[in-house]
C-alpha cells in the first residue's frame, strides 16, 4: 500500500494555564490517533474509547476511526461521531487494512493506535509523545490492563498469559525499556516509518474474529531494520485499559488463541527469519514461563489450589503454541 508523501508539521506548544511557566513547558510532538472497528457489537465500547481520546491531557492532533468493511456501522459512526475523521478502510479485509488506511490520512509526527474495546489514560497521548523526544525511538507501547467482564480474572489464567486476551502480561519490562515490538492495544510509530516501509501486512494480521496476530511484530522488526540504532520502547505510564469480554475468558479461547500465536509467528519468521521473529519468545519460554509454573505450585502448597490449574495452563499454552508453530512451519496457513 501506498502512503504518500507527509508534510512534517510544526510542533506545537502544550497549552498552560499559567503564561508565566511557559519557558518551562516542552514542546510536544502532534499525535494522530487510530480507532479501528467492525462490528456494532463493540458500539457502546467504541464511543468510550473515543471519549478517552477527548478528555487527554495532552490533545490529539486528531482522531481517525476507521470502519473495516461495515456500511452499517460506518454511517452510525458518521452520524453520531460528528468531531472525528470518521473512514472506511479501503485495505483488504481485516485490522492489518484497516491500520493502514487509517495512517494515509494521519497528519501527527507520531500515529497511536488504540482497540475500539480500550480505554486511554488521560495521561496516555502526552506519555507516548514524551517518550519521541529521542530521536532514536521509531516506535513506543504502553501497558494495556484487563478490564475483566464480571470484574475478576479466571482464576486458573496465569498472569504470563494475559496476552493470550490482547493485555500485558508478567515477563515484559517493569520500566521504560526497549523491547521487540508493542502491544497492538496500545502502540505507536513516527509517521516517517510508514513513509519508509511498507504497513502492516495483511497477510498476517487479524480478520474478525480470527485470533491471527503479530502484525505489530513483524512491523516493529522491519521498522527498526530500517532505522539502524531505532528503538521500539515500552513506556509503562503510558496506559489504557482493555476490555476482556466472556467469551475471552473461556478455556477454549485460551487454546484457539495459543494455537494461533504459534502459527502467527511461524509466519512472521517466514518474512522476517526466526532470529528476529523468536528473539523474546526465547527468553519468555526458558525464564518466564518456568518461573511461572513454579510460582503456580508454591501458591498450592500455600493453600490456594487454583496454582495447580494455572502451572497446568501454562504447560498446556506452551504446548499448544508450539504445536502451532510446528505446524505453520510445515503448512503454509
Amino acid at each position: 500500500m501506498e502512503f504518500g508523501t507527509h508534510k512534517v508539521f510544526e510542533t506545537v506548544m502544550t497549552p498552560v494555564s499559567d503564561p508565566s511557566a511557559a519557558d518551562n513547558v516542552m514542546t510536544a510532538l502532534p499525535v494522530s490517533v487510530i480507532i479501528c472497528t467492525y462490528t456494532q457489537s463493540r458500539w457502546k465500547a467504541l464511543l468510550a474509547a473515543v471519549a478517552s481520546i477527548r478528555d487527554q491531557t495532552q490533545p490529539a492532533l486528531e482522531t481517525i476511526v476507521v470502519v473495516d468493511h461495515n456500511l452499517e456501522l460506518l454511517g452510525r459512526a458518521r452520524a453520531t461521531l460528528r468531531d472525528v475523521h470518521v473512514m472506511e478502510s479501503f485495505g483488504e479485509r481485516g485490522l492489518s487494512g484497516a491500520r493502514n488506511t487509517g495512517v494515509t490520512a494521519a497528519h501527527g509526527e507520531i500515529v497511536a493506535f488504540l482497540d475500539d474495546d480500550a480505554i486511554a489514560d488521560a495521561t496516555w497521548v502526552e506519555e507516548l509523545a514524551r517518550a519521541y523526544e529521542d530521536p532514536n525511538v521509531v516506535g513506543v507501547g504502553g501497558v494495556a490492563t484487563p478490564q475483566w467482564s464480571g470484574d475478576k480474572a479466571p482464576r486458573w489464567l496465569p498472569r504470563e498469559f494475559y496476552w493470550t486476551v490482547g493485555c500485558s502480561y508478567r515477563g515484559l519490562p517493569t520500566q521504560t525499556a526497549p523491547i521487540r515490538n508493542p502491544i497492538g492495544a496500545n502502540m505507536s510509530f513516527r509517521r516517517a516509518v510508514f513513509d519508509r516501509i511498507e504497513g502492516f501486512n495483511s497477510d498476517i494480521g487479524r480478520v474478525g474474529r480470527t485470533p491471527l496476530g503479530c502484525e505489530e511484530t513483524e512491523l516493529s522488526i522491519r521498522a527498526r531494520r530500517a532505522y539502524p540504532g531505532g528503538v521500539v520502547l515500552y513506556v509503562p505510564a503510558a496506559r489504557v485499559g482493555h476490555l476482556v469480554p466472556a467469551e475471552r475468558m473461556s478455556w477454549d479461547y485460551f487454546r484457539s488463541r495459543c494455537w494461533a500465536e504459534g502459527l502467527s509467528k511461524a509466519l512472521v519468521t517466514r518474512k522476517v527469519g526466526a532470529e528476529d521473529a523468536l528473539s523474546s519468545e526465547w527468553t519468555y519460554t526458558l525464564k518466564t514461563l518456568p518461573t511461572g509454573a513454579l510460582r503456580g505450585l508454591l501458591d498450592a502448597a500455600s493453600g490456594d489450589l487454583t496454582g495447580l490449574l494455572r502451572s497446568g495452563a501454562i504447560i498446556v499454552g506452551l504446548m499448544v503454541a508450539v504445536g502451532g508453530y510446528l505446524r505453520g512451519r510445515l503448512v503454509r496457513v
